[in-house]
């Protein structure tokens, strides 16, 4: 049945709507739309000028319509009267391939095909920080170990509760929110969902985080590495394959190793073969590299995997295994677009799964301590610049997503970097800073 977003509008007493959609930079567009012209837009979409987002499109370019998804439908917990939509976007009739959403659900499909579904939990790291955006607001939180600190997170009870009340309220089912390892950091976990859920609702999380910690006269920032000295933010993933219907895990696998399956070691074998390449996606600004590619902490540990290894119960590795029938895949940062982090995640398991890919042996090892001792080991990219390379000559990404997608992102993100090697060098690690504050 087929929802009509008018006869929901007046049942739900939402003026307006905003119609949204990501692009490849990660950067929320939208249109406020009132609800009288809410049928039309259903319709017919929202139209917008591709060219003033970051989609590699031309100013002669058609008008781009977002085609408004209801079932994505989120009434905004903390301004009821405003309903957001994320959207799909369409060209001169055609679905325009490189809106990043599309990108995720082409691969939704390749899995559907195998009567999968990928299911998800994100963990989404971020600080919140003075309205200027250049401190830790909370003056007394200056702990070297300040994390799951109980004083530090119920200074900051007001702005906790109102997110998690707001998810509560969406029926999200969050579970558990801490201070986390760097001064003013926290983390919220709610439940995982099929991946194209969990990546709509992760888009939403982002701009309702941000919008609260507003109303407090805070900044809130998901950028992977705000402070030199302090943990920078991740965006784990938690991972499992399931049937169709959501009934099975096909991950577990009690007589497996550490619980997981066959089908679960080839995902992580087609991770293990090129997350270097997709660094790309899950690493994706200039500030990412200040993360992956960092000193210790004053916490004592950047928490921030620099090589491509698995384990088991061991957050010193890129994936580990916390128990049976899923994984934890680490290097992703808070810059990743919601989007394509979750694409990219299906684009390695389907290379592995396919291919029938193994992960290689297992390391049980303290990688902070003994990582160096390892010969022949895959790296993490430490640049942008070797990230996008790699991507561009990565047959895996060409595979997964088709070569125009692929061309079209490492177009955009090397004019990035050219306008980044225009600053005078005294001010790059400003304009980086700058450029990924708001991510």
């Amino acid at each position: 049945m087929s929802i009509n977003l008018s006869k929901v509008a007046s049942q739900k007493k939402i003026k307006y709507f905003l119609i949204s959609f990501v692009d490849l930079f990660g950067v929320l567009r939208a249109k406020l739309v009132p609800t009288q012209a809410i049928a039309e837009m259903q319709k017919n979409g929202a139209g917008f000028a591709g060219f003033a987002t970051y989609l590699d499109m031309s100013p002669a370019d058609s008008d781009m319509l977002a085609m408004p998804d209801p079932k994505s439908l989120i009434q905004l917990p903390w301004q009821p009267e405003v309903g957001w939509l994320a959207s799909d976007l369409v060209m001169d009739g055609k679905i325009v391939e490189q809106c990043p959403r599309v990108v995720l659900k082409r691969q939704i499909e390749k899995l559907n095909e195998k009567n999968m579904v990928m299911q998800t939990g994100v963990e989404c790291e971020f600080f919140l920080l003075s309205e200027d955006g250049t401190e830790v607001d909370d003056k007394r939180d200056t702990a070297a170990k300040p994390c799951y600190d109980q004083s530090t997170l119920m200074r900051r009870y007001d702005v906790i509760k109102e997110i998690c009340d707001s998810m509560l309220k969406l029926g999200w089912k969050p579970y558990q929110n801490d201070h986390e390892d760097a001064n003013g950091q926290f983390e919220m976990n709610w439940n995982y969902a099929d991946c194209l859920t969990t990546a709509d609702r992760h888009v939403f999380f982002k701009f309702m985080v941000k919008s609260i910690a507003e109303k407090h006269g805070l900044r809130a920032t998901f950028m992977p590495k705000p402070f030199p000295d302090l943990t920078g933010n991740g965006c784990h993933v938690h991972v499992s394959i399931w049937d169709q219907k959501k009934k099975k895990n096909l991950f577990l696998d009690e007589n497996g190793e550490l619980g997981l399956s066959k089908l679960g070691y080839s995902f992580i074998g087609g991770i293990m073969k090129s997350a270097d390449c997709f660094s790309a996606w899950f690493n994706p600004s200039l500030n990412s590299f200040g993360r992956i590619d960092a000193s210790n902490t004053l916490s004592g540990a950047t928490w921030s995997p620099s090589t491509v290894t698995y384990t088991g119960n061991n957050r010193t590795h890129m994936v580990r295994i916390p128990d049976a029938g899923r994984f934890e895949v680490r290097h992703a940062d808070g810059s990743a677009n919601p989007y394509l982090l979750q694409a990219g995640m299906l684009g390695l398991g389907l290379d592995g799964i396919n291919n029938k890919r193994s992960p290689g042996k297992r390391l049980d090892i303290n990688m902070y301590t003994q990582g160096h001792k390892l010969k022949r080991v895959k790296k993490l990219p430490k640049t942008l610049d070797k990230a996008l390379k790699l991507f561009k000559e990565s047959k895996v990404a060409k595979n997964a997503f088709g070569s125009s997608v692929v061309s079209k992102y490492i177009k955009l993100k090397n004019r990035e970097l050219k306008e980044y090697d225009k600053q005078p060098e005294g001010q790059k690690s400003e304009w980086s800073r700058n450029n990924a504050i708001d991510c």
